[in-house]
């Protein structure tokens, strides 16, 4: 039976690609693909934005493809790629090496693949025969360039892909270092799902009158991915975690924190509630991620914890789930999250565990995305709700507990938020509403006054704050 790939072919593709897009099941090309393949093959530069999981990978590799396989410059040398491909982590470069070879299985390209975190020596020995195409992180490239093991005199297009984090301060000195090394006749590729002003303003300083595309407004959120915020106490975010897996039997979660400590810790702690973790992040080895990613794609792991390096590198067609168990102090990271789901035409849920410490973050995702995320209580975990601007919080239920005169002198008083006397003095003042009214027992937030009983609230409060300090 054959395959109509009539719009494909509409894009002015050679039957060599045709055939290798039949292969993968594909029939229709993506609005990005529509659009960018065109203008990739016209050969000038461009800036393209589009939601992630809507195959910007393929916009940029078929034409690509065949740009090389059309030139008149003929085979690669040894050492000497004619199209470079950059991206920030190690999971996105293996995922683009997919895509090449599987799109260019009919084609007489070579392709290689190099990133850091493993022996360097298999990758020098591969550069000693030709290359058309490489995909790189920055790190490995400038160590090999080092080394006179790889040169880029002969680099005809270079690929950022992620560019908006590959342009930004983390990798923006490698960047500089490795255009400096390229022609100045070259075609230029920018590819990513979100673009801040600044990232916006230095691409257009590095591309030549680049053509821009974007099939979304910008940095926006696919329609076929839920959004669900539930306002959940820190202490207890793991709690409902475990919860909402097993009360909605999910099988597959990606699971999102802010540190890698953070990651392992909470791997290990959903292990004792009976739920297989692991962690993957920029510490673990090579093989360890390698090992995870895979068995977490395979379905033989229900939870993949990860840092921001999982959030541009994993390619899971169908994965039903994500959750942000901290929110991303870079709000454009926040797309990157949920889109690992959501991808293909595949609906998704995104769910955010968000404390009242989050809220100002939240904000932030919810100006970026242009939408107010719906709140949804779980029961037995939220108490009343307080509207704070266009956010509403929806704190914990505390059980009832007794204040001392020292707390209830802090109420009246009405003073600063926290009016307590712990060590520090940074949460001095006494709370209006008496949502924290101290005389608890263990001293955590004793209420006194700041005045007249500050230093019977340090006595009391001192060790318990170096308890959590300890335990953070």
């Amino acid at each position: 039976m054959s395959t109509d790939l009539s719009k494909f072919a509409e894009l002015g593709l050679i039957p060599a690609l045709l055939d290798a897009i039949a292969d993968t099941g594909y029939t229709t090309p993506t609005p990005i693909q529509a659009k960018a393949i065109p203008l990739v093959l016209g050969g000038g530069d461009l800036l393209a934005a589009a939601q992630t999981g809507t195959g910007k990978t393929a916009g940029f590799t078929l034409p690509l493809l065949q740009r090389l396989t059309e030139s008149s410059k003929g085979r690669a040398k040894p050492g000497r790629p004619r199209c470079l491909i950059l991206t920030p982590t190690r999971e996105l470069a293996a995922q683009i090496a997919e895509s090449v070879n599987t799109y260019g299985k009919h084609l007489p390209l070579k392709s290689l693949v190099i990133f850091g975190g493993v022996n360097v020596n298999p990758q020098r020995m591969a550069m000693r025969k030709p290359v058309d195409i490489l995909i790189a992180t920055p790190g490995r490239l400038l160590d090999l360039i080092g080394q006179n093991i790889v040169s880029l005199a002969e680099v005809d297009i270079l690929v950022l892909d992620e560019a908006d984090r590959m342009l930004d301060m983390g990798f923006i000195h490698d960047i500089k270092k490795v255009l400096k090394l390229l022609p100045k006749q070259r075609q230029s590729l920018l590819f990513s799902a979100t673009f801040s002003n600044d990232i916006r303003k230095l691409a257009h300083s590095l591309l030549d009158s680049p053509q821009e595309v974007s099939v979304t407004p910008r940095n926006t959120t696919t329609e076929l991915v839920e959004q669900v915020v539930h306002m959940v106490d820190k202490s207890r975010k793991r709690e409902v975690l475990a919860k909402l897996i097993k009360d909605h039997n999910w099988p597959q979660v990606l699971v999102f924190t802010k540190t890698k400590h953070g990651a392992n810790r909470l791997a290990e702690q959903l292990g004792k509630d009976g739920i297989e973790s692991l962690a993957i992040h920029g510490n673990k080895s090579q093989a360890a991620r390698t090992k995870a990613l895979s068995k977490f794609k395979d379905g033989s792991l229900q939870v993949l914890v990860a840092t921001d390096i999982a959030a541009r590198g994993i390619d899971i067609e169908h994965l039903p789930n994500v959750v942000n168990y901290e929110l991303p102090h870079v709000s454009e990271d926040y797309v990157h999250r949920i889109g690992r789901t959501g991808r293909a035409g595949s609906n998704g849920q995104a769910v955010s565990l968000v404390n009242v410490d989050e809220v100002k973050l939240l904000r932030g995702i919810e100006k970026l995305i242009g939408k107010t995320i719906p709140r949804v209580e779980i029961e037995g975990f939220t108490g009343h709700t307080e509207a704070l601007g266009s956010t509403v919080v929806e704190r914990q239920a505390r059980p009832p507990r007794r204040q001392s005169s020292k707390g209830r002198s802090s109420n009246n008083q009405g003073g600063g938020n926290r009016q307590a006397g712990e060590a520090n003095g940074n949460r001095q003042g006494g709370s209006g509403n008496g949502n924290r009214q101290g005389g608890e027992a263990n001293g955590n937030r004793q209420g006194g006054n700041v005045n007249s009983h500050g230093a019977s609230g340090n006595a009391q409060g001192k060790r318990p704050a170096q308890r959590r300090r300890r335990a953070s």
